[in-house]
């Protein structure tokens, strides 16, 4: 990152997010509204790269947009129930009634 201001300002925001006073997302949209105001910015090739570092460090998975998140597998397993659900409620309310 070339222009000193952005890591000023991204050091400031950071420390407003861990405090909670700023949310991620707008962190985020400050850093890419100053990268489009500034020449400096503009002229640094890594700078793009470095920011979707910032970003998917920043923002949790849920709120980075689909095109930036990594494809990964799901956490849950699909559910495939052993007996129908309806056979099953019904067996246990029958055994419940049996013991009152």
């Amino acid at each position: 990152m070339q222009c000193n201001q952005l890591t000023r300002l991204i050091k400031g925001w950071f420390l407003h997010v861990k405090e909670e006073t700023m949310a991620p997302a707008r962190m985020m949209q400050f850093v890419d509204q100053h990268t489009k105001e500034c020449e400096v910015c503009q002229e640094d090739l890594d700078l793009h790269q470095e920011i979707e570092e910032i970003r998917k460090f920043i923002l949790p998975e849920s709120k980075i947009p689909k095109a930036y998140r990594a494809k990964t597998k799901a956490l849950t397993p699909e559910i495939s129930p052993t007996a129908e659900p309806e056979k099953e409620i019904a067996a246990n309310s029958k055994s419940t009634a049996k013991t009152d």
